[in-house]
């Protein structure tokens, strides 16, 4: 339900790029309608770091909000299907090299309480299958190439993300937002202007126009022109816990058959993505520069891609990582980069940016479009950071490779809050870690199914020499059973590159927002 302000707002954002265009879109979507006045200052002089081209199925809830077909956006950005995200050489215990994350999907409702069931019991000792690629209907579509896009007489949900070309999506987003009546102003900002109470009165820019308004986002990157820099907000680095610093970029050409995962491998100081669009693959290694030079970081992803002799260009960017203490400060709200960044490794830069978004309309909204709740949505937006990088150092920290001091330094930090303590001493404990989950009210950020992938994907159980052979009880799913039901699902699927030239899934009605 839609409130009515008193007096029409105006509305200002800094900055494009996926993180403006988003903002703006959503704005529009909501407060239009009441007269809101939006527009969108870029800069011709600052580029776009493009490399988040990764999402989490939060993405598709934003185009269905605004009605937005996928057959209408993915053409355009280059885009692919995303079933989850598959994790290489992270450890080294046997049998468990690699493990998917997979996106849920319903058909997992009949599954996944043997993957629960099965993972408790070997953490008590018993020799049970405790893999969870076994036991997840998205962990087949990965391995078989198949888009996670069902057939229509198949019905269950099925919740995916996307690969897409982050520019494009950028620009594609910016027509949708100007034909929403956003403005569109080109200019670069010279100058923030504060009033008596701290607050930002306005902006100059360097054709010299002097934009008011009555809110301020902060889009404009890891510079943070507005909420840093003119607000003076803190920022508090994550440093001591996720070390990674840097990133270098490079694209391979696609193949003829097109991956529905994104794809983490462990590196000698870090870790590499790979992300198949329908143009290209785009690859990047993220790591430590206090473990290694950017020099040896290119030579490494280059040998890793096979381009060691390549003439292939690399980009390298640097990451602030980390958040502001307030997103919302003042008039201001920071919306992407200038709020804060964890590290691309579960793709929840667009799922932050998402949230901070739709948090802000509706507090601003509950507060009769004042700074009422202001604090609340503060609170909020910081515990979603920290709830996501507290899962995020936990690939770190329970790692088990040894090969270079990166490694060993990330398994032996003890610099960890408080939740992912407990996390792990009750998983270690054999203790029920959907109880603990749900004791510490975190389910929200990551649910119970992707904290038990990851620890039981790393092999995070007794040694294989003490494990023991287990009665009926702990025995009880058939996973031959399992395994034919999830084959048997995956009839519904097409090969990804099939789909994609097949038609993307069918525009939705656009939710009430």
């Amino acid at each position: 339900m839609n409130h009515q302000a008193a007096t029409p707002k105006k509305i200002v954002i800094v900055g494009g790029g996926t993180a403006g265009w988003m903002a703006a879109n959503l704005m529009a979507a909501r407060w239009a309608h009441l007269g809101f006045a939006i527009s969108l200052l870029e800069s011709p002089q600052i580029g776009i770091i493009g490399v988040g081209e990764g999402s989490t199925p939060q993405l598709k809830s934003f185009m269905d909000a605004l009605g937005i077909a996928e057959s209408e956006w993915m053409p355009q950005c280059n885009a692919t299907y995303k079933a989850g995200i598959s994790f290489r050489n992270w450890s080294t215990t046997p049998g468990f090299t690699q493990y998917f994350h997979p996106f849920p999907a319903q058909p997992d409702d009949y599954t996944a309480p043997a993957f629960f069931h099965n993972s408790f019991v070997r953490r008590k000792g018993i020799d049970v299958e405790g893999h969870p690629d076994h036991f997840f209907l998205a962990s087949y579509l990965a391995k078989q190439k198949l888009a996670p896009v069902a057939n229509e007489n198949f019905p269950f949900e099925i919740g995916y993300g996307y690969h897409f070309d982050s520019t494009l999506l950028g620009k594609f987003l910016g027509t949708k937002a100007v034909a929403r009546g956003v403005i569109h102003k080109e200019a670069t900002v010279t100058q923030v202007n504060l009033n008596e109470q701290g607050d930002i009165a306005s902006i100059t820019t360097d054709n010299g126009e002097i934009i008011e308004a009555d809110i301020f986002v902060d889009c404009s990157g890891f510079s943070g022109l507005l909420i840093q820099k003119a607000l003076q907000v803190p920022f508090k680095p994550f440093g001591e816990n996720l070390f990674n610093t840097s990133a270098v970029v490079m694209p391979t050409p696609i193949g003829e058959q097109i991956e529905s995962q994104t794809t983490s491998t462990a590196l000698k100081c870090g870790w590499a993505w790979a992300i198949p669009l329908t143009s290209r693959i785009g690859n990047g290694y993220v790591y430590s520069s206090h473990f290694c030079s950017k020099d040896e970081a290119e030579t490494e992803l280059r040998t890793h891609l096979g381009l060691l002799d390549s003439d292939v260009q690399a980009r390298h960017l640097q990451m602030n990582v980390g958040r502001v203490e307030q997103h919302w400060a003042k008039n201001c709200v920071a919306v992407g980069l200038s709020q804060g960044f964890i590290e691309p490794l579960e793709a929840t830069a667009l799922h932050l940016v998402q949230e901070t978004i739709q948090g802000f309309i509706e507090q601003y909204e509950a507060g009769n479009f004042t700074t009422q709740h202001r604090a609340a949505f503060n609170a909020s937006i910081n515990r979603r950071f920290e709830a996501i990088r507290d899962y995020i150092v936990c690939h770190y920290r329970v790692n088990s490779r040894t090969d270079s001091p990166y490694w060993l330094e990330n398994a032996r930090n003890e610099k960890l809050s408080d939740s992912l303590r407990n996390i792990l001493m009750t998983w270690v404990g054999g203790k029920n870690l959907t109880e603990e989950l749900e004791r510490q009210q975190i389910t929200g950020y990551y649910p119970s199914a992707s904290w038990h992938c990851l620890l039981a994907g790393y092999g995070i159980y007794p040694t294989q020499q003490q494990l023991k052979p287990g009665n009926d009880f702990a025995n009880k799913y058939n996973l031959e059973k399992i395994s034919t039901f999830i084959q048997r699902c995956g009839m519904n699927f097409k090969p990804h590159r099939q789909q994609l030239a097949h038609g993307s899934a069918p525009a939705v009605n656009p939710v009430s927002m």
